[in-house]
């Protein structure tokens, strides 16, 4: 697939983003992150299963497959879906949401990685992602919980959140099958004393360790 042929792809399934809660109960919670290996030929992809609301972590998958799209702004789902896909398959226990590293609305395209996941797998799914795409805010208090709207235009495409006083936010964004408060309760309730959830940081080791 092509930039331009994945630009239409995102445009032709961003419709069939859902953002209402049809959430079921939340017993088991995701994170899911990709590394790159071999200069970046080799994609690296980690699923972390965990109990919500203890959460310790319940099981973990990993998958590698070679990296078969390039590195695009905009695009990364087309990097990083496909191999994500196989270490869900690997997982035992399916997640009740899965809290994706990226973006979900807060796309230009309103098509994020956690929306592209999200709508493949139909299972509900959270973009948290460390630095922001595209949107403007206000200025965001100090203490941990203190959020603020991310707008594109007039458009609420998702929040700025600050998990932890003093540290750089985090950008929550709906992916599928979720409200954007919903999505920002989650994601506090699974964060602790780091500034990433256990979710995502659980993830992220197994990725790039």
């Amino acid at each position: 697939m092509t930039p331009a042929e994945a630009v239409a792809l995102q445009r032709e399934l961003s419709p069939r983003v859902v953002v209402r809660d049809t959430l079921s109960e939340v017993r088991w919670v995701a994170g899911v992150d990709v590394g790159f290996e071999d200069n970046g030929r080799t994609s690296r992809a980690a699923v972390a299963v965990l109990r919500f609301p203890a959460l310790e972590i319940h099981e973990t998958a990993l998958a590698r497959r070679p990296t078969s799209f390039p590195y695009v702004p905009g695009l990364l789902s087309f990097r990083e879906v496909p191999v994500v896909l196989d270490a869900l398959a690997r997982v035992r226990q399916l997640p009740d949401l899965i809290l994706c590293d990226g973006q979900g609305l807060a796309h230009p395209r309103r098509f994020g990685i956690a929306c592209h996941l999200g709508v493949l797998t139909d299972l509900p799914t959270i973009g948290v992602a460390k630095s922001r795409l595209i949107g403007t805010h206000d200025e965001l208090a100090e203490e941990k919980g203190a959020s603020t709207p991310l707008y594109d235009k007039d458009e609420v495409i998702g929040a700025v959140v600050r998990t932890r006083r003093g540290v750089r936010p985090l950008y929550v964004s709906v992916g599928h099958r979720i409200t954007l408060s919903t999505a920002l309760d989650y994601v506090l309730r699974c964060t602790t004393r780091y500034r990433l959830p256990e979710t995502t940081r659980a993830a992220h080791k197994l990725a790039s360790g």
